[in-house]
């Protein structure tokens, strides 16, 4: 492992009209001011310290889709309710790869073959940041995904390799799995379909506004994947990481840049490198998941694996924290949630276990955050709102409702609903105190996205 950090380092060195027309903003009338900026270790908008609870609403741009899948008028419901709560960041799956004959993922997709769009989708997408943008939200848009629920990384092997089959771990195998999603980072012909989208979307111009994406300050910032692993391939990832983020800052010099890293997981073979990785020059920020169920910390059919679970969670934030102040950038955990009590897939099913966990960890990362930590925001995974599961513990199938579950997930596993009442609560709570930090020890002079780094 030290080999393979001290070459991954040298790597380093080397809509509708009328509201659409409110909402229409040129270069000119948005100042840089209006962008996410960092200082330091600290989130700037409009000078002042931007520490926000935010969500995972990863299905936006499908639910505000006006063809097949899409529902307008409840995503217009589902960002007034998020608003009222005081979530001002929202998760968003801004690409899907593959047929949509596809089992396990997002349909209809962005893109169902290499070049090729699906506008009905992208308009969504357009829409989906008018109508944030009217109530202040700001958006992390993913462009890939390491894992097969939007197509992605196995999807880019896939068409790369002439259509291999992608081992779906239907039985379990994931290390199959992710070693074959992993080969992306060594195709050069994956990785260029990837580099391919990126150009499009960084370069969109919105259709309802006519305002390019990269002078929109809605977007918080591009993030390269969720979740990507380096597995087999370390030091190719770390380069992919380097060359992918250089490419968008090329293309886009007002928005922040971050990787959508899980950070350290448990996993001995996963090579994520959350300290490389997010030390390169054109990374703003640093991101973490945990996934204490998902890990193995925690079973929901044993109170007693709570407390320990817990306790690893703290320690995990806390080391993750300590990367960001060495590499003197913010921190976001993106990703956290936990399943309903005893692990029912059922939305009836009472939450006091996951309630004592979202207070927990909301706690840990607001103390963090006022005591002046690089740790500036959080987003709970993952908001469903007014969607149902329509097969409960099983997997999405089109024309389900959209939910917090991705379509490979049994679904209702860590949606939070409109009518969990004791958890909005907590989360209503947590993000006005969020906003209330004022955090400052930083006395750096603002600035914007790092310059782009030699490509």
């Amino acid at each position: 492992m030290r080999l393979v950090l001290w070459a991954a380092s040298a790597l380093i060195a080397m809509i509708t009209p009328t509201t659409a027309s409110r909402c229409l903003a040129s270069v000119g009338e948005d100042s840089r001011d209006a962008f996410v900026r960092v200082e330091g270790s600290q989130f700037l908008l409009a000078g002042k310290p931007y520490h926000y609870v935010g969500t995972n609403f990863w299905y936006g741009m499908n639910l505000a889709s006006a063809g097949t899948g899409g529902d307008q008028a409840r995503l217009r419901r589902e960002l007034d309710h998020l608003q009222t709560l005081g979530v001002t960041n929202l998760r968003i799956m801004a690409s899907s790869e593959g047929p949509n004959t596809a089992p396990y993922r997002m349909r209809p997709a962005l893109q169902p073959a290499p070049g090729i769009y699906d506008e009905a989708i992208y308009r969504g997408l357009d829409l989906l940041l008018v109508e944030m943008r009217q109530r202040g939200m700001r958006g992390v848009l993913c462009l890939s995904d390491f894992w097969q629920w939007s197509g992605g990384f196995p999807q880019y092997v896939s068409w790369a390799e002439g259509g291999s089959a992608i081992p779906y771990p239907d039985h379990g195998d994931w290390d199959q799995f992710e070693k074959y999603s992993a080969r992306f980072f060594v195709n050069s012909k994956a990785k260029a379909y990837y580099d391919a989208f990126v150009d499009k979307v960084v370069g969109r111009v919105n259709s309802l506004t006519g305002q390019p994406y990269r002078d929109d300050p809605t977007i918080m910032a591009w993030q390269l994947a969720n979740e990507p692993r380096g597995m087999d391939h370390p030091l190719e990832f770390v380069q992919w990481v380097k060359d992918s983020s250089n490419r968008i800052r090329s293309l886009d010099h007002n928005h922040l840049i971050s990787t959508g890293s899980e950070g350290s997981t448990p996993s001995d073979y996963a090579n994520t490198l959350p300290e490389v990785i997010h030390a390169l020059p054109n990374i703003d920020y640093l991101t973490f998941h945990i996934w204490i169920q998902n890990w193995g910390w925690y079973d929901p059919q044993r109170s007693d694996t709570y407390g320990p679970s817990l306790g690893l969670a703290h320690d995990y934030i806390a080391a993750h924290v300590a990367i960001a102040e060495r590499l003197h950038k913010p921190a976001v955990l993106e990703e956290f949630g936990i399943a309903r009590d005893q692990g029912s897939f059922q939305p009836a099913a009472t939450v006091r276990q996951r309630d004592a966990y979202y207070r927990d960890i909301f706690s840990t990362v607001y103390a963090s955050t006022s005591a002046g930590s690089a740790l500036n925001g959080i987003n709970f995974w993952a908001w469903a709102g007014e969607g149902r599961p329509v097969h409960v513990g099983g997997t999405w199938q089109p024309g389900d409702a959209w939910i917090g579950d991705p379509p490979h997930e049994p679904q209702g596993w860590y949606s939070v609903y409109n009518e969990d009442v004791g958890t909005i609560a907590i989360i209503r709570d947590y993000a006005r105190a969020m906003q209330q930090v004022q955090p400052m020890k930083e006395t750096h002079a603002p600035h914007g996205p790092r310059q782009p780094a030699n490509r």
